[in-house]
């Protein structure tokens, strides 16, 4: 079953359902591109006012930061459902690892928003960074499953030392951002 191209209430009573999947993993990455998706939209609100003309060379470089991990997440929706399919455990892996890293690299677009982005969608981007860490959490919950039926120990420590460090970091964009968006509109 693909999702792309199918409305969201499908997905969602697929995911609701007594169904194998779609699951967790393909939740993570829907999250994420939610979590992206308004990444781009701050910055499609954002471009072409004059407030903000002396950032749209950032701005648009952002646009097409998100825009490209927009499409894969969307793909890693369906990768996902197809990888729990085929039981192949590399893939099961694979998927949620790309989920997360993924989620981390649109993190790292949340800041310069705060102040380069359309004030009147500054929320957005706390509501943008939360979906973010959402997915990436959940992604790294899938890696860790997964990570259990490889046996193979050198992956688990490179790839534990690589999600642990990005955890880290996309926390810490989280709470400094809602931090600064907080003050923000609070005044």
């Amino acid at each position: 079953m693909s999702y792309k191209n199918k409305t969201l209430k499908r997905y969602l009573d697929d995911l609701a359902a007594k169904l194998p999947a779609p699951g967790g993993g393909s939740a993570a990455a829907m999250s994420a591109a939610l979590g992206v998706s308004l990444v781009s939209m701050v910055v499609n609100f954002t471009l072409g006012k004059p407030r903000y003309a002396k950032y749209e060379p950032e701005l648009k470089k952002i646009l097409d930061k998100s825009e490209k991990i927009r499409s894969q997440l969307l793909g890693l929706v369906d990768l996902d459902v197809a990888a729990y399919k085929s039981k192949n455990i590399r893939d099961c892996l694979n998927v949620p690892f790309m989920v997360a890293r993924l989620c981390f690299e649109a993190a790292r677009l949340c800041p310069e928003l705060i102040k380069k982005g359309n004030i009147n969608l500054i929320s957005d981007v706390a509501v943008a960074v939360a979906l973010l860490e959402s997915g990436f959490s959940a992604a790294y919950c899938n890696v860790e499953v997964n990570l259990k039926s490889t046996g193979d120990k050198n992956l688990t420590q490179g790839i534990r030392k690589e999600l642990m460090h990005k955890k880290t970091v996309v926390k810490n964009i989280r709470i400094e951002t809602e931090a600064k968006i907080g003050k923000i509109i609070r005044g």
